[in-house]
């Protein structure tokens, strides 16, 4: 019979900690040190402790805990000594069937990763998905690690311990994230349509694009939304009607474009999540006394066209027309895309959305960063998306011979932009959440024997707030300024991109709030510091995101980008509490407006 709660909680302190034997490999103290905060309130809750236990651990403790580990295809699994536990997790991934050539593969990298960092390669082979991953997944795992840094690696063994840890339990007790495995399964699914070969990337009205709107259109009918449609910017558009006719919609969704060679996740999430949360309304035949709009919106990373959130810009009635003069690399516009694509351009106008009719907007997101990740927290709560500016600039001092110029006598504009990015790294860093990035340097006509006399490069500021970023901007102009002038270059900038933040409305992120802690997890609150579609339909009605933990770091727009099934059904879990939360709330009809 499958453990519950309830009989852990009972259990004596013996008895508990045998019920929690083998969660964490050979390692005890663990359970031992959870099982001092019972009674646990749910699942969750009980895992997050467990997590926490090994966090507050020496980090003599933690290293321990590696080393209890066996290797992947080890001699502990040719010998037949591994755990009952383990034997499952290594059989599922096939490792117990590896070619000879896989074996000795193995072998190798189990013999290197150990020489480079002391301990066992840790891999949670039963996957996101909790299937098991393939052996060739395993391997360019393990290839990739070897590389890591090792601190880093040290904090990536302990997620990937807590994530076997986390399906140990779903075995003990008995569960099943059948919501999530749903979630992840219709993003794989989605995934098959890119426009490149073993890449994920899917650019706006591309035929992979109108594949994937395709898809979703299909899925939002299986799930038993009332209407859906494609509209005049491809948007994808489903709607489940209130239990009365002329009440007030709940706004949600995300974005499916990608960019280039980027995550299944990214957007995505957002879509199949409130899927997933009206395929239960309608299975169980409710209505609530308000109405659902899953809005997929068509565009938002500005990769094909220079336009970014045109789709979710359509709605708030923020599409410029000029826009659909654009061209793309080849040359097509995005009028002749539109018209390929059998959208009218002339219904953009028609798309704009009247606030009155709205009780607000709601976006599921992944993270996109590594924080959650190293909380071992699944969920995060936005407060704000962080206003942001972007700047070109040029440095110019004077290009001369790199061997006959003395460094007190130079004026190397390289040398300049180089103290300029250190400058930018400590002033962002007093503000603990700021951020400042030059992520593009260029020496036009640089060569090897040559002092720089000029350099190109990007400047990226982002801060939870208006005022923070423009702090953070004066000062960074000012060092600038100074830099040049001690180093006797000139600059030249010129401002590209500005957004201001976009602060969650209290009581919606309060509902968030509200959703995140009825599944016995702690709130984490943070800022974003990615925009997001939440970004537009802010300016027009109130709106809050939820963040869902991602792997690998939290790493974003990179193939590498992941998140679980078990994250997933948790998010589905703290939407369907903010809906139960809007059912009790008073929901009025639209004001009417003319």
């Amino acid at each position: 019979m499958p453990l519950t709660l309830a009989q852990l909680n009972a259990a004596s302190a013996e008895e508990a900690l045998q019920l929690l034997d083998g969660v964490y490999e050979h390692s005890p103290w663990i359970a031992q040190a959870a099982l001092a905060q019972r009674p646990f309130a749910s699942l969750p809750q009980l895992k997050f402790i467990l997590t926490q236990a090994v966090s507050v651990a020496s980090h003599k403790a933690r290293l321990g805990l590696i080393r209890a580990h066996p290797e992947l295809a080890g001699k502990a699994m040719v010998n037949q000594s591994l755990t009952a536990e383990s034997t499952v997790e290594q059989s599922k991934a096939g490792l117990t069937n590896c070619s000879a050539e896989e074996f000795a593969r193995l072998q190798q990298l189990n013999a290197d990763y150990k020489a480079k960092f002391g301990w066992p390669f840790i891999l949670a082979v039963r996957g996101p998905r909790g299937l098991g991953l393939s052996r060739a997944e395993i391997i360019a795992s393990f290839e990739r690690r070897l590389h890591g840094h090792p601190e880093f690696e040290l904090q990536e063994c302990l997620r990937h311990i807590h994530r076997i840890a986390e399906i140990r339990l779903n075995d003990k007790f008995g569960i099943t994230p059948d919501l999530g495995d749903q979630v992840w399964d219709w993003q794989e699914q989605l995934s098959q349509y890119s426009e490149a070969p073993d890449q994920l990337t899917v650019t706006y009205l591309t035929d992979a694009h109108r594949a994937c709107a395709a898809f979703i259109q299909a899925q939002m009918q299986a799930c038993g939304f009332d209407s859906v449609g494609i509209d005049a910017v491809g948007n994808v558009v489903g709607r489940y009607e209130a239990m009365t006719a002329g009440r007030q919609t709940l706004l949600t969704g995300s974005h499916y474009d990608t960019v280039r060679n980027g995550g299944k996740y990214d957007g995505r999430l957002g879509i199949f999540v409130p899927m997933a949360c009206v395929r239960e309304l309608h299975h169980a035949g409710q209505r609530l006394p308000f109405a659902i709009e899953v809005v997929a919106f068509a565009e938002e990373e500005g990769q094909r066209f220079k336009a970014t959130f045109l789709s979710s810009g359509a709605l708030t009635g923020d599409f410029n027309p000029a826009w659909l003069e654009q061209c793309d690399a080849d040359g097509i516009s995005m009028r002749a895309a539109m018209h390929q694509a059998g959208l009218c351009p002339d219904d953009i106008a028609g798309l704009q959305r009247d606030p009155a009719q709205y009780l607000g907007f709601v976006e599921v997101h992944i993270e996109q960063g590594p924080v959650l990740n190293a909380l071992n927290l699944p969920l995060g709560v936005v407060t704000s998306i962080n206003a942001s500016a972007r700047y070109s600039g040029e440095v110019t001092g004077t290009a001369c011979h790199a061997g006959t110029t003395p460094m007190d006598q130079r004026a190397d504009a390289a040398c300049a932009v180089a103290e300029f990015m250190l400058a930018c790294e400590r002033r962002a860093a007093r503000d603990g959440d700021s951020v400042a990035t030059v992520g593009q340097l260029h020496v036009p006509n640089g060569s090897v024997n040559v002092v720089p006399g000029q350099c190109r490069f990007s400047l990226d500021l982002r801060a939870p707030g208006d005022v923070q970023r423009d702090a953070l901007q004066a000062d960074l102009l000012a060092a600038l300024a100074e830099i040049c002038a001690q180093r006797r270059v000139s600059y030249h900038l010129t401002e590209s991109m500005r957004a201001s933040a976009a602060p969650s409305a209290p009581d919606w992120q309060q509902r968030w709030e509200n959703a995140v802690a009825s599944l016995g997890l702690p709130v984490h609150r943070m800022p974003s510091g990615a925009g997001h579609d939440a970004m537009k339909l802010h300016e027009v009605m109130p709106q809050a995101m939820l963040f869902v933990r991602g792997q690998n770091a939290g790493i974003s727009h990179n193939p590498l980008e992941s998140t679980t099934s078990d994250d997933m059904q948790l998010a589905v879990a703290a939407l369907g509490h903010l809906l139960e939360q809007l059912r009790h709330a008073p929901v009025h009809p639209p004001l009417r407006t003319k």
